[in-house]
């Protein structure tokens, strides 16, 4: 099942069961899917779908932690339960120990051996990570593994 249809079925329950919340960023999300298809004019690859799903999700961590900043927290509590929303539909985040893992093979493979060389770990590891693990993170991890 391709996530439209996914988020299409999860529209229809929300509605059926009147969750306005989750019913929002359902709609949020295939509006930002189907915005991006009419930008490049054709349907987008599972990849590409992944692509907007991470910036949705890294659009609300930015907007948490700005509002938590700002001790609005009524919008911190909305879009605690919007990020949670979004979350469903990502791919299962790799734990800091798979993580590190992949890091240290990548790390291998392209034969680096100082933080100069992180260019190429990163584009070399981040189609294999993209949307399994936070970019932050991930950056953090490769840059320890390569002090």
């Amino acid at each position: 099942m391709s996530l439209l249809e996914r988020l299409n079925n999860d529209m229809k329950q929300a509605m059926k069961n009147k969750e306005k919340d989750k019913l929002t960023v359902i709609r949020m999300i295939k509006a930002s899917i189907q915005n991006e298809e009419i930008k490049l004019g054709r349907e987008l690859t599972n990849d590409e779908e992944l692509t907007v799903l991470s910036r949705e999700v890294k659009q609300r961590k930015d907007s948490l932690h700005e509002f938590d900043k700002a001790g609005r927290e009524d919008l911190v509590e909305k879009l605690r339960t919007e990020l949670l929303y979004v979350e469903e539909y990502m791919p299962q985040q790799l734990t800091e120990e798979e993580l590190s893992e992949i890091i240290k093979t990548v790390i291998s493979e392209v034969g680096a051996s100082s933080k100069a060389e992180m260019g190429k770990v990163m584009s070399m590891l981040m189609p294999q990570v993209k949307g399994k693990a936070d970019g932050s993170l991930v950056n953090k991890l490769v840059q320890q593994h390569l002090s």
